[in-house]
C-alpha cells in the first residue's frame, strides 16, 4: 500500500513531457573581446551564478568558460540527484541556511520551467539504541534549520512510508526530492545564453595575468584569462572549478589550504526486477566519528535505484575508476601532510571502504539492515562520482562552503568558490545569490 501511495506521489511533480535543453555554445576564446565577468567552471554553481548576475545586470558581458566539451561533466553530472532538505548541517552555518533557501528556490524554479522532478521524501532510519539517541539530536537540528514538514516516526510506522524498510525509529522528510541536476545546470546555461551570455567549451584555464599595456573601463587593467587556445580579457573573474578549485586559487596568490582531495563514491544499482523494493530515499543515521554519511538508497528520475555511495580515495582528481591514475595528482596527495593525518585517523574504516569497493557483496550487508529481503544477487555495479573534498593541513575536512579572494591588484579582482560540496546542487540558486551580492559589493560593474 505504502509503495503505491509513494508511486502516486511521485507522479504529482513529474512532467511527462520531456524538456528540450539547447546545447551550449562552442565559441572559442577571442582576445579582442572584453568581458565584465568571466566565470571559470561550467558546473551548477558557476552556471547558476552567471545566470543570476546577468538577470540582475542585463547590460553586462559575461562568459562561462569550461574545460570539457559539455557542461556539468563532473560533480554536477555525477551526484545522486537528491534535492536535500537541510537536516544534517550545523545550525547557523552557510550550508544550513543556503540548503533550506535553495530547496524552496529550486522547487519554485522547477515548477516555473516545467523541469521534471519528484518529491519522493526521505527516511533517516536508526537501527540501534545508540542511533535512536542520535536521531533525536538530528531531528532537533532539522527543526532549528527550519526544515519543512519533519516528522519523527516510530518503529511500527516506518512501513507506512516504505513497505520493506525496517528500523527502530526514523525521521521522515517529505520535502526531500530527486531531480537530474545536470539537466538543471544546462537549463541555467540555456537561460544565460538567451539573455546574451556566452558559454565557451573545450577551454581549460591555465592562468591569469593582468594586462598592464592597455586600460579597460574605469582605469582597470584587463585581466587575461589564459588557456592553450588563447586568452579572454575581463574586468573581473569568478572561479567555480570544483575538483580544481585550489589550483586556480593559488594562481592568484591564495594560500594552498584548503587543499582539494578527491574521494570516489561508487554506487550499486538494484536490478530491474527488484526496483519495487524501494520508492523513497533511505538514509542511515550518520556516525559523528566518520566524515561521510554512509550508504543509502536513492531513487533516480529514470526509475533506477542507486545504492551507496562508498568513499574511497581516488588516484586522480577525475578518477571514476580504480584504473584512473594521474601521476601529478598522486604526487600532490603524497606531499600533502593533511591527507596522511586523515589516513592515520581512519585507517581501518578506509580499508573497509576499499574492501567493499572491490567485493561489493560486503556493501550489501550494510544495506540489508534497512531492507532485509535484499540479497547481493539483487544488485549490480553502478556509476561513480568524485567528491572534491576540501581538507586543511591538519587533515580535517572542511565542512562548510568556502569563498576566497587572491592578493594584489589582480587577485583582488578574483573571487574563488573553493569548497562547494553537497548540498551545493540544492543550494546552487542560494549560493548564486550570495556570490552575486558579494560581486556587487566588492566590484564596480
Amino acid at each position: 500500500m505504502a509503495g503505491s501511495v509513494m508511486r502516486c506521489l511521485n507522479k504529482i511533480h513529474s512532467n511527462p513531457i520531456p524538456v528540450i535543453f539547447r546545447s551550449a555554445s562552442t565559441s572559442s576564446a577571442d582576445s579582442s573581446e572584453t568581458f565584465d565577468l568571466v566565470v571559470v567552471g561550467g558546473g551548477i554553481v558557476g552556471c547558476a551564478t552567471a545566470r543570476e548576475m546577468l538577470e540582475r545586470h542585463p547590460q553586462l558581458k559575461i562568459a562561462i568558460v569550461e574545460k570539457e566539451n559539455k557542461l556539468a561533466m563532473h560533480q554536477t553530472g555525477h551526484n545522486s540527484g537528491v534535492v536535500h532538505a537541510g537536516i544534517y548541517y550545523t545550525p547557523g552555518s552557510m550550508k544550513a541556511k543556503m540548503c533550506v533557501e535553495g530547496l524552496k528556490l529550486s522547487y519554485d524554479y522547477f515548477g516555473k520551467h516545467n523541469i521534471p522532478y519528484k518529491k519522493v521524501g526521505k527516511l533517516i532510519v536508526a537501527q540501534t539504541p545508540e542511533q535512536v539517541s542520535r536521531i533525536k539530536d538530528l531531528y532537533e537540528r532539522g527543526l532549528k534549520n527550519e526544515v519543512p514538514g519533519l516528522e519523527m516516526i516510530e518503529k511500527n510506522e516506518i512501513s507506512k512510508f516504505e513497505d520493506k524498510c525496517k528500523g527502530e525509529k526514523a525521521i521522515w522528510s517529505p520535502s526531500t526530492g530527486i531531480v537530474d541536476w545536470g539537466e538543471v545546470c544546462r537549463f541555467f546555461a540555456s537561460e544565460f545564453e538567451k539573455m546574451g551570455g556566452k558559454v565557451i567549451l573545450n577551454n581549460e584555464v591555465t592562468g591569469f595575468r593582468e594586462n598592464n599595456e592597455s586600460k579597460g573601463g574605469q582605469g582597470l587593467s584587463p585581466i587575461s584569462v589564459l588557456s592553450k587556445k588563447g586568452a579572454l580579457q575581463t574586468k573581473y573573474v569568478l572561479t567555480c572549478a570544483g575538483l580544481h578549485s585550489d589550483r586556480l586559487a593559488v594562481m592568484t596568490g591564495c594560500d594552498l589550504s584548503p587543499r582539494i582531495v578527491p574521494f570516489r563514491g561508487e554506487y550499486l544499482q538494484l536490478n530491474d526486477n527488484k526496483k519495487h523494493l524501494c520508492s523513497t530515499n533511505i538514509y542511515p543515521v550518520p556516525d559523528p566519528r566518520f566524515p561521510f554519511l554512509g550508504v543509502h538508497f536513492t531513487p533516480r528520475m529514470n526509475g533506477d535505484i542507486w545504492l551507496g555511495p562508498n568513499a574511497v580515495l581516488a588516484l586522480a582528481r577525475e578518477g571514476y575508476r580504480w584504473t584512473d591514475v594521474n601521476v601529478k595528482d598522486c604526487i600532490e596527495m603524497a606531499k600533502f601532510p593533511g591527507l596522511w593525518k586523515l589516513c592515520f585517523r581512519f585507517i581501518l574504516p578506509g580499508l573497509k571502504e576499499a574492501g567493499k569497493s572491490i567485493f561489493y557483496p560486503l556493501a550489501v550487508k550494510d544495506l540489508q539492515k534497512f531492507i532485509p529481503e535484499m540479497t547481493y544477487k539483487d544488485v549490480k555495479r553502478g556509476p561513480a562520482g568524485v567528491r572534491a573534498q576540501a581538507m586543511d593541513n591538519d587533515g580535517k575536512l572542511v565542512d562548510d562552503f568556502v569563498f576566497d579572494s587572491g592578493v594584489g591588484s589582480l587577485g583582488g579582482r578574483v573571487i574563488h568558490c573553493r569548497n562547494a560540496p553537497s548540498p551545493a546542487a540544492t543550494s546552487s540558486m542560494a549560493i548564486a545569490k550570495y556570490i552575486s551580492n558579494k560581486l556587487e559589493k566588492d566590484f564596480t560593474f
